[in-house]
Parts: C-alpha cells; sequence; structure tokens
C-alpha cells in the first residue's frame, strides 16, 4: 500500500498549475462557528462529591456553556470538596456565563459531598432564577446478591 495522491483544488495561473491561496486552504473542512445570542434559560448541573465538587452550565438542549471544578480553581487535596470550594466554583461560572445567560435554570444535583448545599445556596444569592431541583443522585434499590448460605 502506497502513498495516495492528493490532488488540492486551487486557481490556475497562467501556466498551467494550481496555486495555494489563502482564501481556498482556510476554508477547507472547517465549520464557521455562528454567533451565539443570548440564552434564556438552561440547566445546572452540580456533581459532589466527597473528593470535588464539578458544575456544568448548559442549554436547554444540554449543550455545555460552562463548567469548572474545584480542582481547576487551584484548590487540591481535601479542600476541593469543602462548602468555601463549591462556591467559588459556582463564582466562576457565572463569571462565564455574564453575557450569553441562562438566567432561569432547573438545578440538577448529584452526589453526597459537603458542597452541594453552599453551591445551591450561592447560585441563588447571585440572581438566578431556579425554576426547578432536582436530585439525581443513584440510589441502590436491593443491593447486590447476598452470598450463599455456608454448608456444614
Amino acid at each position: 500500500m502506497g502513498k495516495k495522491k492528493v490532488v488540492e483544488k486551487g486557481l490556475d495561473t497562467a501556466e498551467g498549475r494550481a496555486e495555494k491561496t489563502p482564501d481556498v486552504v482556510a476554508g477547507i473542512g472547517r465549520k464557521k462557528a455562528e454567533p451565539r445570542g443570548r440564552i434564556e434559560k438552561g440547566r445546572i448541573y452540580i456533581r459532589s462529591s466527597y473528593n470535588n465538587t464539578t458544575v456544568t452550565a448548559t442549554d436547554e438542549k444540554g449543550d455545555v456553556i460552562a463548567w469548572s471544578t474545584a480542582g481547576s480553581m487551584g484548590f487540591a487535596g481535601p479542600k476541593k470538596a469543602t462548602p468555601f470550594a463549591a462556591s467559588k466554583v459556582i463564582a466562576a461560572i457565572i463569571e462565564k456565563t455574564d453575557k450569553t445567560g441562562p438566567k432561569k435554570v432547573d438545578l440538577y444535583i448529584s452526589g453526597i459531598g459537603p458542597g452541594r448545599d453552599s453551591a445551591v445556596r450561592s447560585l441563588a444569592a447571585q440572581g438566578f432564577e431556579i425554576e426547578s431541583i432536582r436530585d439525581i443522585t443513584p440510589i441502590a434499590h436491593n443491593g447486590p446478591k447476598p452470598r450463599k448460605v455456608r454448608r456444614t
């Protein structure tokens, strides 16, 4: 299997060969980003564990607008799971979504970490209109299969 010959399209010159132009090369294979308008309603997912707090802001379809974690804010070790770190993560999300929105949000909270309540409180204190709060923490409903009875 040899190398495949790639034919490049361009403008023909007087000599009859193709010449690369910046306009033609830059436009190949790239999709132009559409300007985003203001997003009115969205979702905020808060995942709080014993080790970290993650906050993701999305629009109604689920496309991510901004995200942040306590670890990315500079907290390390056990300080990542504190309520103070969770409030700083919310402040970073607000700074990222300040111009594009959303202001009306549905909260989806997962996990049982200590930063969960302070994240919701700081989100409400920053002027977000919270329409609903859903707890999506997975819950075991019957547990694993019990062990076999020991034979004597």
